[in-house]
């Protein structure tokens, strides 16, 4: 089966290309981009000199032509306007976006752009693999999780599900490596500003609390608000969130160890860690794998929970990939079946 990826010239389509390159079922049709079309790939990406891709110019049938599936790892706003014109012609699309995830009102708010038609964000199925499958096998139009988000709801779900925690207290540390941030040019970006800093940032508020609070508030069916805290740390890629949330009374760590062992037995990439080790950004590097760990404070009756992903992988394009599995009933695993990079 073909696969077209739209906004190929980013971080997140770059992993795409890097992935499909690999899989065993699906290969590329095309390669489409707003800003570079004409351009050869291997000019913007010397390190995938083999690839003899040309970027296309976007258009509609041939995007139709070039291939079944349409990966979109395009900036926010542009999916919106795409994605629906191909799904309503057969194609499965799966937005790296935030276009989808939303409501319209919350999507207006957090992103101050036009939202979609309520028909496709109705019709959108969020694609968090290890929580939704049954409704991504059946999805025209999946809307990938963001990064924030992946590891977050990925390490509080099970929690919530089992009601061991306090819904009213819930508070994250992220960080993020650069790659987070996109490819585009900005000053907060540059090696000197980045460099040797570790820096907070959107602490008034990020684009993904509203993605990480709607999708809790389902698997707990009441409201849940968090306290979400971004960072940018001096590095290329990878994500490590440290929750800490209030125990229910009485509330043992062997029913948190039961209800991460419950959810996550049977799932490929999501590794609990031993007690006492703690995930490390370089233990999942390149993976699609999340690593889990978490331990009680006796005297607080708090809970911290350190999740980690690849931000580029897991969070995006990895996820994708594995959503795409999903939905055309491949193993979940193909094409991502690399371990992790180290050193």
């Amino acid at each position: 089966m073909k696969a077209v990826v739209i906004g190929a010239t980013g971080y997140g389509g770059v992993e795409l290309v890097r992935l499909l390159d690999g899989h065993p079922h699906l290969e590329i049709g095309g390669l489409f981009s707003f800003s570079q079309a004409g351009k050869s790939y291997a000019s913007l990406y010397p390190h995938l000199s083999h690839l003899e891709w040309t970027l296309a110019e976007m258009d509609v049938e041939a995007i139709i032509e070039a291939g079944e599936v349409v990966f979109f790892a395009t900036p926010a706003g542009v999916s919106r306007e795409w994605a629906p014109l191909l799904a309503e012609r057969g194609k499965i699309c799966i937005d790296l976006s935030g276009d989808f995830r939303l409501n319209s009102e919350d999507y207006r708010k957090w992103y101050g752009k036009k939202a979609a038609t309520k028909r496709w964000l109705d019709e959108s199925v969020y694609g968090l693999s290890e929580w939704f499958p049954e409704k991504i096998k059946e999805a025209t139009l999946i809307a990938n999780p963001g990064c924030y988000p992946t590891a977050t709801l990925l390490a509080l779900l099970p929690l919530l599900r089992a009601e061991l925690i306090d819904p009213d207290f819930l508070v994250i540390d992220g960080k993020s490596g650069v790659t987070g941030a996109g490819r585009s040019t900005q000053q907060s970006k540059l090696f000197c500003e980045t460099s040797e800093n570790l820096r907070a940032y959107k602490v008034e508020g990020h684009q993904h609390i509203p993605e990480i609070e709607r999708f809790a508030s389902k698997i707990a069916r009441k409201p849940i608000n968090v306290s979400f805290t971004p960072h940018l740390v001096p590095m290329n890629r990878g994500l490590l969130v440290t929750m800490v949330a209030k125990l229910q009374p009485d509330v043992h760590i062997d029913s948190v160890r039961m209800a991460y062992e419950e959810d996550y037995k049977n799932q490929p990439f999501l590794r609990l860690l031993p007690e006492g080790c703690w995930p490390q950004t370089k233990g999942v590097q390149a993976s699609n794998y999340c690593d889990i760990s978490y331990s009680m404070d006796e005297r607080t009756g708090r809970l911290t929970v350190v999740s980690v992903i690849d931000n580029l992988v897991k969070g995006a394009a990895g996820q994708a990939i594995q959503n795409a599995n999903l939905r055309f009933d491949w193993p979940e695993t193909s094409g991502l079946t690399g371990l992790p990079m180290f050193p």
